[in-house]
């Protein structure tokens, strides 16, 4: 789930259709005199845009990505230069980050682009050729810079903070000489990426200072016209913004624009966001800007890596679709502009996958050789505990302004849209009320009715009529529920069940903490950043080594076997340790040790089981002993039964695969029906955490015998595929104990 739920869907829906007559066609120049234009997707058209509001994408990614055979398109499908099709869509600037030196000694690249000096400079001169601006984004590292890794370059190792600052100076402006020589327009420089509390491996702003002076002197030097940025991330933090500008302004950086990212999936509100951006203009004088925003407009994985942003609970702020990507990036560059901002810039929306999913393994071959994934192996040996171990695609290709074959999709006219605004034929973009969620045992109630909401700003309340397939709900999972609107939409509930827990506020929702005892440094709960459900989590940091404790003690109202489980993400836990133990007052125990695998990489560890006696009380505890620097977050929290082992679901799941390709046009609807019936139970079944063995026969039964009564229409195709045999068909039972109703 995200880290900040958004608390309204979106500010670009109050539309009004409009007659044919004040529509004009696609493709011209922008005006803000023009009315809407009849497009695809409806997009309020933002009020108070300045004239020189930068349209930005960061487009790092290119350079390895064509040379792992990417071809980006025109919308009919015509070979196009990236950059024309990015000009010819209403962008007008182009940022491109740059490494000091992505590669080991044998020349392998760490991947993401193998952006270094050269590879942004030719960049930056195909943009420049398109007609667009340029911003170079300085990370001052190997590979990526972010709040949770400032990793100095290899060549910086072991310098001083005023060995570094001078040898940043010095690689500033080389790398800047060379693009002004090669006549790339740069407009901004941003010294260094997300630099929330690091930069090149110096922490605390007095040393941060003098690399950011450093940095700015070197642009001022080699570009006096050029602006330079400073780049933070999460506003949603209570006073972040506030105490970085301060500390800038004390200590006398001399830049130009305040700079932030805003993800919608994490980073609070829009209106938070105008805030804190419009306080650092007014307060500090500077120019503010977004320099990194993106949405989903799918969650299916196109290249067979896992993507970042996967779970429908990840992203709920927008609806996941190309008129969801319109809309954010509408609903951002309108919060930047009520700030009284400069631009917005997209980030990667053309990292395309290299290949199908299905086609992984010459996938890793292309992302291994060219560096068009997120990060190669080679990278382990630069940034061991995230890289290392989680090298791979892009992760990202579901959040592209382009589809899996080159061609732009049509949120990336949303650059032009803004200026006119757009009008799109009425259709579904979201249906409220689908997700459910019960603790086991508990009945399992469906929503009657839905809000369905349209493209042009309406809603409608309709009935629903649900498939009899939520009678085959088990025991904990998350169960996928068919059904039909009375308005004639298919939708589907998210039927989560949850495993009874004794613990209270166990994903720490409540700011009510009390039940939770804590001791040691470095743990804040509760937090908002970086949940894995819910909206909060318990953090934990500190910039020296350091050991905490977090428990909450309980009392048994039955007897029984328990058993304790958590979740963590993070990063740096080296040789420390993170655990979770489950003790009674009557000496029983046991423990599990806890993984930080990297940024948002979730990891569950469940103790095994231990006796309990009603009355006992049991103690769950969370303790970590981590080195300097190491991060992460822990969230639910759960003290119940144990998970157990599920039956096998294979061959269930094979037998639907069989299927999966069939056409309901070609057979009759009575047999389509009871097939359809038939997938939705199997569906059901395979939602189950620990299905039984008997739930699982009894849906192959009835799915191997709606296959076998399949009867083709008299219209269909002369040669149809045969649904394809599993290699194990069940046996019908004589009485399945959850027949359809």
């Amino acid at each position: 789930m995200p880290i900040m739920r958004v608390p309204h869907y979106g500010q670009a829906f109050a539309l009004l259709l409009v007659p044919a007559l004040a529509l004009s066609a696609v493709g011209l120049p922008a005006s803000a005199d023009r009315g809407p234009v009849r497009a695809d997707v409806a997009v309020q058209k933002v009020a108070n845009l300045p004239d020189g509001f930068i349209n930005g994408v960061d487009v790092s990614s290119v350079l390895s990505l064509e040379e792992s055979g990417v071809v980006f398109r025109t919308r009919t499908g015509k070979p196009a230069d990236l950059f024309h099709v990015l000009a010819d869509h209403g962008v007008t600037d182009v940022r491109v980050r740059v490494w000091n030196d992505p590669w080991d000694a044998d020349g392998h690249g760490y991947g993401g682009g193998n952006v270094d000096v050269p590879r942004a400079v030719e960049i930056g001169r195909r943009a420049t050729a398109a007609g667009l601006r340029v911003l170079v984004d300085f990370h001052y590292s190997d590979f990526w810079a972010d709040p949770a890794k400032q990793q100095a370059p290899k060549a910086w190792a072991g310098l001083s903070v005023a060995e570094k600052a001078t040898a940043l100076r010095e690689f500033t402006a080389e790398s800047l000489t060379a693009f002004r020589d090669a006549g790339v327009d740069v407009a901004m420089v941003q010294v260094g990426n997300e630099t929330n509390g690091a930069i090149s491996g110096v922490s605390g702003f007095d040393g941060m200072a003098q690399l950011f002076s450093a940095g700015s002197a070197a642009v001022r030097e080699v570009l006096p016209d050029a602006k330079v940025a400073i780049h933070f991330t999460n506003p949603e933090a209570a006073g972040r913004y506030a105490t970085a500008a301060k500390a800038l302004a004390d200590r006398g950086v001399d830049y130009d624009v305040f700079a932030s990212s805003y993800y919608p999936f994490w980073h609070g509100t829009l209106n938070n966001l105008t805030s804190v951006l419009r306080d650092v203009r007014e307060d500090y004088g500077k120019e503010v800007a977004v320099v990194e925003t993106s949405w989903a407009y799918t969650l299916e994985d196109l290249d067979g890596h896992t993507n970042v942003i996967d779970q429908p609970g990840e992203a709920t702020a927008y609806p996941v679709s190309v008129q969801g990507q319109a809309t954010a990036v509408r609903d951002v560059i309108q919060a930047v502009a009520d700030a009284g901002g400069i631009g917005v810039y997209y980030w990667e929306p053309a990292w395309l996958p290299v290949g199908p999913a299905s086609e992984w393994e010459a996938n890793r071959v292309l992302w291994e050789r060219d560096g068009s994934g997120w990060a190669t192996s080679y990278a382990g040996e630069y940034d061991p505990h995230d890289a290392g171990q989680w090298y791979g695609g892009s992760a990202w290709e579901n959040q592209a302004l382009f589809d899996a074959q080159g061609r732009p999709l049509e949120s990336l006219n949303v650059f032009e849209y803004v200026r006119t605004g757009s009008v799109a034929p009425q259709a579904v973009i979201s249906v409220a009320g689908l997700d459910v969620e019960v603790t086991d045992g508990q009945p399992v109630e469906l929503p009657k009715t839905v809000s369905v909401t349209f493209n042009d700003g309406t809603t409608d309340d309709q009935a629903v009529t649900w498939s009899d397939a939520a009678a085959w709900i088990q025991g904990p999972g998350v169960y996928p529920v068919p059904g039909v609107t009375s308005g004639g939409h298919a939708v589907t509930a998210t039927v989560t069940v949850v495993a009874s827990n004794l613990l209270t506020n166990p994903g720490f929702e409540s700011e009510d903490v009390s039940m939770w005892a804590t001791s040691g440094q470095g743990l804040t709960v509760p937090s908002a950043e970086m949940p894995r459900s819910g909206t909060r989590s318990a953090k934990f940091w500190d910039g020296s080594a350091y050991e905490f404790t977090l428990s909450q003690t309980v009392t048994a109202g039955v007897a029984g076997e328990f058993a304790a489980s958590a979740s963590t993400q993070g990063d740096g836990e080296g040789d420390g340790s993170l655990t979770i133990s489950v003790a009674t007052s009557g000496g029983a125990g046991a423990s599990a040790g806890l993984q930080l695998n990297g940024w948002m990489a979730w990891h569950t560890a469940e103790t095994a089981a231990v006796p309990v006696e009603a009355g006992e009380t049991v103690t769950v505890t969370l303790s970590a002993s981590l080195p300097a620097g190491a991060w992460g977050t822990i969230d639910d929290v759960v003290l119940g039964r144990p998970a157990g082992v599920g039956a096998d679901t294979s061959d269930l799941a094979e037998l639907v695969a069989s299927v999966s390709g069939l056409d309901a046009r070609d057979y009759t609807d009575e047999s389509y029906a009871d097939l359809t019936e038939a997938l939705d139970v199997a569906a059901v079944v395979l939602g189950a955490a620990t299905p039984q063995a008997a739930t699982v026969g009894e849906a192959e039964a009835l799915l191997a015998a709606a296959i076998d009564s399949l009867v083709m229409a008299p219209n269909a195709k002369d040669s149809l595929p045969s649904p394809a045999s599993p290699s194990k068909r069940p046996v019908l039972p004589p009485e399945p104990t959850h027949p359809l109703r």
